[in-house]
């Protein structure tokens, strides 16, 4: 019987062991995983996804999608969920990344000004002088500040740019009077918004707001990787193509209070109630299929061109930004 018991113990931890190499190891980076922009990341983790894509991924989070950016190029990142810029700016900068699936097909960033400030404001030259508070120096919140001030004639340095975050640190800045206006997301701006304490004057949390801003439909948050780590881990992409499309799918068949419920509870920032509203307008933001359709690849070109030097220099190759390669190989429903 001891020999029996043995040998049933010697076949569990074989099996065990074998569960554990079947999950491949990923190291992902995101900069504000709090954020409405990746809420479709923290569903796919929620709900196991990954590792019934026979995934391990190790999630790192970062302060804004630059510093997310530069952990895959220096290396302690396998893949990115970012923003679909870093793909034209890097290529711009000779460096090649890839998306592989869209998250979002639309931003979702505000621009608002405090209340203190909002009597005086007219339009996007007022800005001058002006402390913003972004997410995070080089993020996407911080591109679309630097386009609206192009736009109306500004330079960089004629406004000042302070980093805080896309959470509670962000709440606690506009509260504190730290910052004259900001460039943030859902949940963070539907609770200025409620507590009366910022004025909306840019809203890309709609297709018609989006278009308003940047003149178009603009793609937001993607998993990207190096096109060298696509060619040697294509079953690993895959796998992670497979997990997020199968996330947005459930997103778009379940209602604003389950995906609340799904989510961590600090997410809410202590508002439960604004947090489901958040999520409720934002619904359309996300994509159904992953897919990179339409016009907004060539819209974000026309973007980076107004305000980014190095991409006004480029000759940009956009369908090297992106493949459909993967969502194509997508099991049916």
């Amino acid at each position: 019987m001891k020999r029996i018991g043995a040998f049933a113990l010697l076949l569990t931890c074989l099996t065990l062991a074998t569960e554990v190499r079947a999950q491949t190891k990923v190291r992902l980076a995101v900069g504000g995983k709090p954020a409405m922009f990746y809420l479709p990341l923290t569903v796919v983790e929620r709900l196991g996804y990954f590792k019934d894509a026979g995934l391990d991924v190790e999630i790192s989070d970062f302060p804004g999608g630059a510093r997310a950016l530069q952990s895959l190029i220096g290396g302690s990142a396998d893949v990115v969920a970012g923003a679909f810029d870093h793909t034209i700016q890097m290529q711009a900068k000779g460096q090649s990344i890839i998306a592989v699936v869209e998250l979002g097909q639309f931003p979702g960033f505000v621009l608002g000004v405090l209340t203190a400030k909002a009597g005086a404001y007219r339009n996007h030259a007022d800005l001058k002088g002006f402390k913003i508070g972004i997410t995070a120096p080089g993020s996407s919140t911080h591109f679309m500040a630097r386009y609206l001030m192009a736009q109306a004639g500004l330079k960089d340095d004629d406004a000042a740019f302070i980093g805080i975050g896309a959470g509670p640190t962000a709440v606690a800045a506009a509260r504190r009077g730290e910052i004259d206006a900001l460039v943030n997301v859902d949940p963070v701006i539907s609770l200025l918004e409620s507590e009366k304490a910022i004025k909306v004057v840019a809203d890309t949390r709609t297709l018609e707001g989006t278009r308003q801003v940047y003149g178009g439909n603009y793609p937001a948050a993607v998993i990207y990787v190096t096109p060298a780590y696509a060619q040697a881990n294509g079953a690993t992409v895959q796998a992670l193509t497979n997990a997020v499309v199968r996330g947005l799918r459930w997103i778009a068949t379940h209602s604003p209070q389950e995906i609340a419920d799904l989510m961590p509870a600090e997410y809410a920032l202590g508002d439960k109630d604004n947090y489901v509203r958040s999520i409720k307008n934002s619904m359309t933001m996300f994509s159904p299929d992953g897919r990179f359709g339409g016009e907004g690849p060539e819209v974000a070109l026309k973007v980076l061109r107004h305000f980014d030097p190095d991409v006004q220099k480029a000759s940009i190759n956009l369908l090297a930004t992106y493949t459909e390669a993967f969502v194509d190989k997508m099991p049916p429903r």
